[in-house]
């Protein structure tokens, strides 16, 4: 069940009491606008905001849309209705609204991918799976992947490219804290590459698919509100080891740095890729026509760059082979 709170103006009432006949809703004046409070099931909620947009005149500055998800309603009429609705969903107002905090870098993230490429690169180092996987689990680079697959996918081409900066920015810190730590333990004692470590030093296009499935089963589990951090330990696994691997080895295997590099590029345009299929399966995007034009022409855009750049780096990569 959800709340929509309309305010409106009077002159759009007739218009939207029109769109509300057959629902539920009690309305109040405020002056010269119309507050109007909305009860509706969950899966009548998208179709109700698009002719709830088309009604109201929304250039109006006091005119808005507010959309609640109450903790109980006690109505016998209500409950009745709620029991015919449909499975709960997460909307793309919502989807966009948690990709905000990852437009933009802070010094909790950056403290976070400092510590994690640390604990990853001690696990690395003591050959140990646990820790490697307690290093993903801080790892913030989930964040801005889905804010690129999100964006795009409703045609924020900017916001789109600030996560792909970001993205990139989080990676290089990786490899650069990765690279400065094995500098200065190597001078503390002998380091050498363990099984862990051996095993991100070749590259494969297999991983290519598997950061596909891992990327589409991210943006799934954020549509379906499973907790992020779940799903971030998968991508973590899939760009962390490699990155922190690649600093490693730029201190004691310089000649064969490129393999862990490769397998890192692979795996974060992997998963992009399978982060924007999935807004194109589960039909994320804008609401109005003339944008979902815009994020189409975004999405196509997007999918041939990422395309040109695996093949690129497929072709690079034989040369490393």
């Amino acid at each position: 069940m959800k709340k929509i709170i309309a305010t409106i103006r009077k002159e759009d009432l007739p218009k939207v009491e029109s769109v509300l006949k057959d629902i539920i809703y009690f309305s109040e004046k405020e002056g010269d606008l119309v507050r109007i409070s909305i009860y509706v099931r969950d899966g009548e909620l998208d179709d109700l905001i698009d002719k709830l947009e088309n009604a109201i005149d929304l250039r109006y500055k006091k005119s808005m849309i507010e959309i609640y998800t109450p903790d109980f309603v006690i109505s016998p009429v209500l409950n009745r209705s709620e029991e015919k609705g449909s499975e709960e969903k997460v909307y793309v107002e919502k989807l966009i609204e948690s990709t905000k905090t990852y437009l933009k870098l802070d010094i909790s993230e950056i403290a976070l991918t400092s510590i994690a490429s640390m604990v990853a690169l001690t696990g690395l180092f003591v050959n140990n799976v646990a820790i490697i996987i307690g290093a993903m689990l801080l790892s913030p680079i989930l964040g801005p992947i889905h804010a690129f697959a999100i964006n795009t996918a409703v045609g924020k081409v900017k916001n789109a490219v600030r996560s792909i900066v970001n993205l990139s920015i989080l990676i290089i810190m990786v490899i650069f804290f990765s690279f400065l730590a094995t500098v200065s333990i190597s001078h503390f004692t002998e380091l050498s590459l363990t099984p862990e470590i051996l095993a991100r030093m070749n590259f494969s296009f297999i991983y290519t698919l598997m950061a596909l499935f891992l990327g589409f089963a991210s943006v799934f589990a954020l549509s379906k509100e499973i907790p992020e951090g779940i799903a971030g330990v998968a991508i973590a696994a899939a760009l962390l080891p490699p990155a922190v691997v690649t600093g490693i080895s730029l201190v004691l295997y310089p000649s064969e740095f490129v393999n862990p590099l490769i397998l890192t590029f692979e795996n974060v345009l992997g998963l992009m890729a399978g982060s924007l299929l999935a807004t194109l399966l589960l039909n994320i995007g804008p609401r109005r026509y003339y944008k979902k034009v815009v994020a189409r022409k975004s999405i196509i855009r997007a999918s041939l760059i990422l395309i040109a750049l695996l093949i690129l780096l497929y072709v690079f990569s034989l040369f490393f082979s």
